[in-house]
Parts: structure tokens; C-alpha cells; sequence
């Protein structure tokens, strides 16, 4: 793909993720394209069905996240990572919510947006539980999918609520994880 199409494709992906995390399902793809500084023509070309370009935003949106635990790890104290970890999770959380109705259909026309999903967030999830508790920030009979399981609850309880009350439930969850009998 030529530079400039990538860069094309990188904004319509940047802006769809931004559009359905805020307006939902309800978002044009017009207001993507324009949002992206591009034609109606370019979207099209990229992401042919509206399925098409939600897939490429939800699968880049939850690469990002796998992906930055490594970083998150080599530039703060492991249980720093993990909380900071946890924010991210939550935005990413309230994107696929956005994605929502257009995931269902997705699925229902035979993709499966959600195939690895479930391993890549454990896995980076992992590394953070791991590096906590070998740095003995965190508790060491705590479970990655309880872990998981939990910050997801406190994403979806509070998918339109008050971002404060999520930080500090996260933070709640934080303090659980380093409690010691």
C-alpha cells in the first residue's frame, strides 16, 4: 500500500473508532470520512461495507491495547502499568460498546471479530499481573480472568456514567489486588 493510502486508511480507522465510541451505531459514514479528511469515495475503497471498516477499528483498537503492556512495563513500576492498563481497557471497553450493534451483525454475516480476543487480553493482561506480583506489588493467588472479569464490570456498569466512579472502582480493584491476609 502506498504511503499516503496507509496514512488514508491509519486516519478513517482513527476517526470510525473515535465516532463509535461516541456516537454509536447511529454514525454516519459520511461524518467518518470527513472527520478522517477524506472523501466518501476513499472510505469505499478501504472499507467497502460498513462491517468492513468497524472489524478493521475494532481489531486495531484492541491490538493497541494488547500491545501496550510491553511498553507500559518498561516505563512504570508494574502495578502503575497494570492500573494505568486498566484506563485503557475501560476506553477500549466503551468503543466496542459503541461498535456494538455493527459487531452483531458482523457476526451474523459469518465474521468473527472476537476469535482471539479472549487470548490477547488475557495475555497482556498476564504479563502485567505477572511482573506485579513478581515485583511483589500485588497479591499472588490472583487469577488474570478474575482480573479481567472485573475490570470488565466495572467498563460496562459504567459505559455512560461518571469517568470519575470508574477510576475509582479501578482504583477499589487496585487496592483488592494488593491486599495481603
Amino acid at each position: 500500500m502506498r504511503a499516503d493510502a496507509q496514512r488514508n486508511r491509519d486516519r478513517l480507522i482513527d476517526a470510525a473508532v473515535r465516532a463509535f465510541a461516541q456516537g454509536g451505531p447511529e454514525v454516519t459514514l459520511e461524518s467518518i470520512a470527513k472527520d478522517a479528511g477524506v472523501g466518501i469515495g476513499t472510505l469505499y475503497r478501504h472499507f467497502p461495507t460498513r462491517e468492513a471498516l468497524v472489524d478493521a477499528a475494532y481489531r486495531t483498537e484492541l491490538a493497541r491495547l494488547t500491545d501496550s503492556a510491553p511498553a507500559l512495563l518498561s516505563t512504570m513500576e508494574p502495578d502503575v502499568a497494570l492500573r494505568t492498563w486498566m484506563d485503557h481497557f475501560v476506553a477500549y471497553m466503551i468503543t466496542k460498546q459503541g461498535m456494538g450493534d455493527t459487531l452483531k451483525a458482523l457476526i451474523a454475516s459469518g465474521g468473527s471479530p472476537f476469535a482471539n480476543s479472549r487470548e490477547l487480553l488475557l495475555g497482556a493482561l498476564g504479563q502485567l499481573v505477572d511482573a506485579s506480583v513478581q515485583a511483589d506489588k500485588i497479591r499472588s493467588d490472583i487469577e488474570v480472568w478474575d482480573v479481567l472479569v472485573s475490570i470488565s464490570g466495572i467498563a460496562l456498569a459504567g459505559f455512560h456514567e461518571d469517568h470519575e466512579q470508574r477510576g475509582r472502582l479501578l482504583d477499589l480493584l487496585m487496592d483488592g489486588l494488593r491486599y495481603r491476609p
